[in-house]
């Protein structure tokens, strides 16, 4: 499975380091997150990610492969 999650802000290239396993690129004042996520374990811990480090979770989605 592929997701994209979008964050409000730009992030910093420090703070993309914590997802190391996602892409990211800013887009109109948000950073999209996308990348490949193992199972719904592995995107409940991203999720979780994003919230320990204060990110505002805009958008969520699951890509076409």
């Amino acid at each position: 499975m592929r997701y994209e999650i979008r964050v409000k802000g730009h992030m910093s290239e420090t703070l993309a380091k914590a997802f190391p396993e996602l892409d990211h690129v800013v887009m109109s004042g948000h950073t999209v997150l996308f990348g490949p996520v193992v199972d719904e374990a592995h995107l409940y811990g991203l999720l979780a990610r994003c919230q320990s480090l204060g990110l505002v979770v805009v958008e969520m989605r699951q890509l076409p492969q």
